[in-house]
Parts: structure tokens; sequence; C-alpha cells
């Protein structure tokens, strides 16, 4: 019996052995997702991580939770991070998932739906701590963490306070090359295929008479020699580097973390990080030069230089166009001059939205606001004339209108210029006033339909006093206004790419092209614009049916002049702006920069001809300029009726 049994012995032994070293294959990376079952108050994420391989634990209670551990190769963080900025403070329980990429060195938490990176992508160091396994359990608890599963395979449903992995020491290079060959990628992203999961870098001595260098980033095997990155490092950042003299140069390729965030764009898959080790390096005095080589980019699909600003933004990769400038090279070729180091990368478009014929539109707009300043002048001159002999109580309503399109006019015909000599100084504060200047303008035009309703269909009533649109005209505009501008990053440099060269934009001070911006835009621009629109159309319907009757309207002149005229007051060629769609979206746009560009010279043009009417007809009640005539003739046909 004994020789059996040790037979049997023998044999379980070299099963276990096969069954351990039969597979080569390390598990790269690390999947980690669960439930936080956590109060309704106050939420924090508390890290603390550090160099080594002893491994991670993942723990929570009612009011935070928190990452511990020893698996990273350079990345150290001690923080606690409130969690109440990314709207985790609403409900009892939030999901949440762990990422691990030991060839990376990159640590990400993704929390209902918000990627946290916690260790910021890098080079490839020389060991990995990898083969992470499921510790122990720990004890049971009313809040913590259910549902916890590595890879989709669920480990328990009980809720656990914490879960620990232990991981081993391994040969990054060798992890590299079985990543590279065998079926295991790390992948983090159900859209974007890892061919390569290693960074590759490259590391430049600037001695003393360093006169600059050109770094150009490997090729891998099954990647096109096209897809290159090359960057030259100028001898200015020799002298803006006081600690040290050696800069990294680090490739990356197909990394998903850089491509979140974005719907309607996407950055390359080439990215580069230039660090110098412990030194923030900004404005050089001459920039740093990266050429992207890619494949081809579509002239219709606009491409920006952009870098992500990992002191402002440590968390949550956003791309930002600050401080660097763009020259398209062609198809295939990208030059980027950046004053700063960090990561950099091409931001495309995918879905092309230029404006066709900018340079004509862009004329037109010029020359209908500087007439129309100085129209809006004359009108202001002539009302206040008209006001000293006349006591009508829609010359105050006219003159506030044409001192708000005069600034509006001043601004628009000014925002280039401003755009490209201050730019981010100044933008924000010529953004909020043109805000102002044309919610004030939308709100003059809505003063003048409700005046014109009340002279109306409100014969018998007498009308508001004249000062009591001051207040409304001038100060109710500005409340959204110093609310947004208080809420911050709205105003500023606005880019409006041209169909003809996408290479140079048309800079212009208004609101940021952001989600923020946007809908700050469509709940008060648009919404005030529908509301005056709507309000404008009832009421020219509601005057031609009040006053067709008359006998002036029988001449074609008068009531074309009448249904023009009015229709300047209400604002009604705004309407043009929700109608540029479909096959006569480029004639709808013309006529809407130049019916709204030209609108304050139109106004005066308006003014100007009925009051020569009203010499020529002898003072007749249409030719009047005075909305105070609609009311004695609204009297007269009550009388005669």
């Amino acid at each position: 019996m004994e020789p059996r049994l040790t037979d049997n012995l023998n044999v379980v032994f070299i099963l276990i052995t096969l069954l351990c070293t039969g597979s080569s294959e390390n598990d790269l990376y690390l999947n980690f997702c669960g439930t936080w079952l956590h109060g309704d108050g106050s939420l924090s994420l508390n890290v603390d991580l550090s160099t080594g391989c002893n491994g991670i634990s993942v723990s929570a209670n009612r009011s935070s939770l928190s990452i511990n551990g020893q698996i990273t190769a350079q990345c150290k963080r001690s923080e606690v991070i409130s969690l109440e900025k990314f709207g985790l403070d609403s409900e009892e329980k939030s999901h949440f998932c762990l990422y691990w990429e030991p060839l990376l060195d990159q640590l990400k938490l993704e929390i209902r739906g918000n990627n946290l990176t916690l260790c910021w992508p890098a080079s490839l160091q020389g060991s990995c701590c990898t083969d992470l396994s499921h510790g122990a359990n720990t004890p049971e608890a009313p809040y913590g963490i259910t549902n916890g599963m590595i890879k989709n395979d669920v480990i328990t449903d009980k809720v656990l306070t914490a879960y620990t992995f232990n991981g081993s020491s391994t040969d990054c290079k060798a992890l590299c090359d079985q990543a590279n060959q065998g079926p295991t990628q790390v992948n983090m992203s159900k859209d974007t295929a890892r061919s390569h999961p290693c960074a590759h870098s490259t590391e430049v001595d600037m001695k003393e008479n360093f006169r600059g260098y050109n770094v150009k980033s490997p090729a891998p095997e099954r990647v096109s020699a096209e897809s290159t990155i090359n960057v030259h490092i100028p001898p200015a950042l020799k002298q803006a580097a006081k600690k040290t003299s050696k800069v990294l140069c680090t490739f990356f390729k197909n990394n998903s973390l850089f491509q979140e965030g974005h719907k309607e764009s996407r950055v390359l898959d080439d990215v580069v990080g230039i660090t110098v080790e412990n030194e923030v390096i900004t404005n050089l005095s001459a920039p740093v030069k990266i050429d992207f080589h890619h494949d081809v980019i579509p002239k219709t699909h606009p491409r920006k230089c952009v870098s992500w600003d990992t002191r402002k933004d440590p968390l949550q990769v956003r791309w930002l166009v600050d401080g660097c400038k763009t020259k398209p090279k062609g198809e295939k070729h990208t030059e980027c001059l950046c004053n700063h180091l960090t990561y950099f990368t091409v931001l495309v478009q995918v879905e092309p939205r230029p404006v066709r014929h900018l340079l004509a539109l862009t004329a037109i707009t010029f020359v209908g606001c500087a007439v129309s300043f100085f129209s809006c002048l004359a009108l202001i001159v002539y009302l206040c004339r008209k006001s000293r002999r006349s006591k009508e109580q829609s010359i105050p309503i006219h003159l506030g209108l044409a001192v708000s399109l005069a600034f509006l006019y001043l601004l628009f015909f000014f925002t280039g210029v401003l755009a490209n000599m201050g730019g981010e100084s100044v933008c924000p504060w010529v953004g909020a006033g043109l805000h102002y200047s044309l919610l004030s303008s939308f709100t003059w035009m809505g003063i003048e339909v409700f005046h014109t309703f009340w002279l109306v269909c409100m014969v018998f009533s007498p009308s508001p006093k004249p000062y009591v649109w001051n207040p409304v005209g001038f100060v109710l505009p500005a409340v959204p206004v110093v609310i947004l501008a208080a809420v911050g990053d709205i105003y500023g440099v606005r880019e409006v790419e041209s169909s003809d060269d996408m290479s140079s934009p048309y800079l212009m001070c208004w609101m940021k092209n952001t989600k923020k911006a946007l809908l700050a835009h469509y709940f008060t621009s648009v919404t005030a614009l529908v509301i005056l629109v709507s309000s404008g159309v009832v009421m020219l319907i509601l005057v031609y049916r009040k006053i067709r009757i008359r006998d002036e309207w029988r001449q074609n002149r008068v009531a074309f002049l009448s249904i023009w005229g009015l229709s300047c007051l209400f604002g009604t060629t705004w309407s043009l702006a929700f109608l540029d769609f479909g096959p006569l979206s480029d004639v709808v746009l013309f006529l809407f920069c130049i019916l709204n560009s030209f609108q304050g010279f139109l106004l005066m043009l308006r003014f100007y001809m009925l009051d020569w009417m009203r010499k020529h007809a002898g003072g007749s009640i249409l030719g009047s300029t005075s909305t105070g005539s609609t009311r004695q003739h609204m009297l007269q046909a009550q009388e005669k009726s």
C-alpha cells in the first residue's frame, strides 16, 4: 500500500506543478468593480499610494472610500478628495471600478460615471507589480462594498468592509513582450483596441552647451512608419530647468485614458509626455516643437494641438488649447508649438461644423455694425431733440433701444480685434459685455412689443410711466450676466472655423465652446429670443388686423413701411436664426447677417422716413412717428363704431 500511496502522491504533485507552471502568461491588469453602500451625507475618497509591490486594499465605510497600498513603480499619492463636486452625495450607493495597468504605472477609478486618474501614465519601468490575487475576506458591515467582482466574476454579494489584493513583482519588459504577442491585452474601453500597451521613453541630457535636440518616437512592429512623433527640445528649456539637466519624453500609443470626455471629437492614438523631474516648466521663451505624423485628416475636420495640464486637473483628463499653437502641414502632418511641458496630442473634431462663406459673412457684419453704430448715434440725437418738444411716451422706449443697439454694435465690431490682442485676459470682460448688450437689446425690443400691445389693445387704460422701462431694459439683463460671470468659465475666446481654411479660425470674445457655456447660452439668449420672436410675430398680426381698414393702408408704400418699421422695432428679423438648416441655409445665413447687422441703420431710416411722410402728409395719423397717434386712431375708431 505504501508504494501505491507514494505513486499517487507523486502524480498529484506533478499535476499541481503542471497546473501552476503550465501557463507562462501573467495576469497583466486588475479590473475590480463593486457597489459602495454609503450614507447620503458628505463623501470623500482617501488615497494613500506608495511604490512597491506589497498589494492594494480597497475599503469603504459610511462616508469614505479608501484605496491604500504599494503597487506602483514611481507614483506616490496621499490625499483626501471630496466627492461632492462629482455629484455623489445625492444617493446612498455608488457603483465603481478600479483599473490597474502595471505596464503604464496607471491607476484609474471610475465611480458613477466619473473617471478619476489616481496615477498618471508613465514610461516602462524595470519591474511591475502584477498578478494581483484576492486576499482574505474582511468582516461584514451595514456600510461597505457589495457585489465585488473581478473581470465580471462575482466574488461575493455580501457587504464587506474591504477587499485586499496581493501582488508579485515581475519584469516589465517580459510582460510587455507577452502583451504584444499574446491574446491578453490591457483594455479599459469597449471601443479602443490596445495594440501597444507599453509606453517608450527617451531621456535627453541637456549639457552646458545645449543647442537643442530632436527626439523621435520608436516605431513598433505592425505600425506604419508614418505614424510617428518628432519632438524638438529647444535650448530655452535648458535655461528654464533649474534643478536638473535631464528631460524625459514618453510616447504613448492607443491609451484609452486619453480618449475620455470627448463625444464630438477625439484625440490621436499618439500622445507624448514631456517632463523635467520635480519641476514645473511654463512660459518658455522658445516653444517646444512637436511634429505629429498621422493618418489622413480631411480638411473638413478641424484639428487643434492640445495639452493636459495635470496641475489644474490632476484627477480628470481635460485637453486644452492653452499654451499651444497649431500649424497643419498637410493631411498627414500637424506641427504643435507649445510653451510648457506636460502631455500633448492633437484633438480632431469628428463631426465637422465649419461655417461656410465665413470671410464674406464677417465682412458684411463688420460693415453693418459700423453703419448701424453711427446710425444709432444719429437716432439718439434725433430722439433727444424730439423729446424736448414732444411728450410722447414712446420716445424713451425708442431711445433705450437705440442706446442698447449702439452698445451691441460697438462691442461686436471690436470683438475680433480684442480676442486676437488680449486673448483670455480681455475676452471674459468683453464677452460678458457683449452678452449683456444682446440681452438688453432683446429686452428693449420686447418692451416695444408690450408698449404697442398696450396702445392697440388696452385703448382706454393709461400706459405705464416711461421711467418704469429703464430698470427693466438696462438692469434686468445684467442679472443673468452677473450670475454667469460669478459661476466662471463661461465667457472667453470663441473659435469659429471656416470651411475654406480650418487652420485659421476666426477668434471672437463670446461664450466659450463648452457644455456649460452652451447650456447658459440656451437658457439666456435663445430663451429670450424665442419669447421675443413669438410675441413680435403675434403683435404684428394684431396690429395688422386692427389698422388694415384705414384709408392710408390702401397705399402699398404705407402698408409696407408700417410692417417693415414694426419688424425693426419688434426684432422679428432675428427669427431667421431658427431657419438655418436645409438647402437654403446659406441664403438664410446671409439674410440674417444683413438684416440684423444693419438693424440700427434700418431703424434710423424708419424714423426719418416716417417723419418725412408726416411732414408731406400734413400731419396725418399714420404718418406720425408717434405710437401715441395709434391710440388716438383707436379711440376715434371706437367712437365711430
